[in-house]
């Protein structure tokens, strides 16, 4: 590269540009705002740089040189990248060809996915999405860029994460509906203790909180299996005696369509906080901007967070 352009700033460049454009210094210091005689003292420096008068005249006007007709073009490419790189980027779904990486519980992909996929189709058809059962403190996805945005349960986001909070939602204990607690209008400590337990191991956190409550009076539940799924808990408490603790919302849309039933836990206290969380580094993206957007507005207008009214409705089998 020529040493003549190391130190050269955009607003010199934007002056050469405009002088071998219009090849009239009156005319270009109009154009730019400036005086005639700075364009002239830019000229001599420019001609004394590149070793080219650049421009001469011929009769009443100017004429480039060769020199300063190769210039020209380049000239333009770069003061439009400056620019482009300077502009806001404009984003249009409707023109976006992309694939953004989703992650979340299976539950999600099972309730949430479908819809979200049916408004993807017509507010972004060019879109696609990759699904991936999230794991719990794999932020380095977020990091790395494997994963655009996660949905899950969360206290808090991480430091250099971003994140808004969908929801909250309460915890309750959940059973088939033959199940002796199913009985109960609430669950004590001593009942939740007597019958063997199941937990979902991906995903948010479910139910560390009883544990961590129990180990305080130096108790534990009988925990019999931890499975990676929801839909796995699902059969599983269906055809056994186990217990599962979990979120109303989802114990709700399980007893509308599964042989199972939830009620609330009388011994402790507790709020499930729901979030999507994305990476710093993809704060500022148009594209990721419009993508977390549409995942946000999409769950909370959904019935993903709709735990509804009283419950149970009634505390019968």
């Amino acid at each position: 590269m020529n040493l003549a352009f190391n130190h050269l700033s955009v607003s010199q460049l934007m002056a050469l540009a405009a002088i071998l454009e219009v090849r009239n210094l009156s005319r270009a210091a109009r154009l730019l705002g400036t005086s005639q005689p700075a364009l002239s003292r830019h000229l001599a420096q420019f001609r004394e740089a590149l070793g080219d008068p650049l421009m001469v005249r011929r009769g009443r006007e100017y004429v480039l040189t060769e020199r300063g007709q190769a210039l020209l073009d380049p000239l333009r490419d770069v003061l439009a990248g400056l620019e482009r790189l300077s502009s806001p980027a404009e984003f249009s779904p409707a023109r976006c060809e992309r694939r953004f990486c989703l992650a979340g519980s299976d539950y999600v992909a099972q309730y949430i996915l479908p819809g979200l996929l049916h408004d993807l189709a017509l507010q972004a058809p060019g879109v696609s999405v990759e699904f991936r059962i999230w794991q719990a403190d794999r932020y380095d996805w977020l990091e790395d860029g494997k994963v655009d945005l996660v949905t899950t349960m969360l206290e808090d986001t991480p430091a250099d994460y971003h994140g808004r909070v969908l929801g909250e939602d309460t915890p309750v204990c959940c059973m088939r509906k033959g199940h002796a607690l199913a009985r109960q209008a609430r669950i004590s400590q001593a009942q939740y203790l007597s019958w063997p337990h199941a937990t979902i191991s991906m995903g948010g956190d479910k139910d560390s909180f009883i544990d961590a409550h129990l180990r305080r009076q130096h108790l534990r539940r009988d925990l019999k299996l931890a499975v990676p799924f929801y839909s796995a808990a699902l059969s599983v408490i269906q055809q056994s005696d186990m217990l599962l603790t979990l979120p109303e919302h989802i114990a709700r849309q399980w007893a509308q369509q599964a042989d199972v039933c939830a009620r609330p836990l009388s011994f402790i206290e507790h709020r499930f906080r729901y979030w999507v969380v994305w990476h710093s580094r993809i704060q500022s993206s148009p594209e990721q901007q419009w993508f977390r957007q549409f995942v946000f507005d999409h769950c909370r207008s959904s019935r993903f967070l709709s735990p509804g009214d009283a419950w149970p409705p009634n505390h019968t089998a």
